[in-house]
């Protein structure tokens, strides 16, 4: 279940990204909306998520995917760079994410 927790954490961080980012550029109160909500229903999952994995693993793996997540999405949708040193990080910030959970 505490990755469940972790994965839809991960899942409303990026939402909230999403919102960060659309609500830098245009102030509508739509993209606040999706800001607070993604980040403040983020931080809920991610807190319930500690009642079965440790605190530093579910910590780690949150921000791993999230990162992850919220760079793919700004690449693919916001104009990004899409260079090879920003694809090589985020494989082994991908890596690094798969290894903890693994060691886990």
């Amino acid at each position: 279940m505490g990755w469940i927790f972790v994965i839809l954490a991960a899942i409303l961080e990026t939402i909230g990204v999403i919102g960060l980012k659309k609500f830098s550029t245009s102030k509508k109160p739509k993209d606040l909306v999706t800001l607070v909500a993604g980040f403040g229903s983020a931080f809920y999952f991610l807190y319930a998520s500690f009642e079965y994995l440790q605190v530093s693993i579910a910590y780690a793996v949150w921000i791993g995917l999230g990162t992850t997540a919220a760079v793919i999405i700004n690449m693919l949708f916001f104009g990004e760079s899409r260079s090879i040193g920003r694809m090589v990080a985020v494989f082994v910030i991908v890596i690094g994410v798969s290894g903890l959970k693994y060691v886990s």
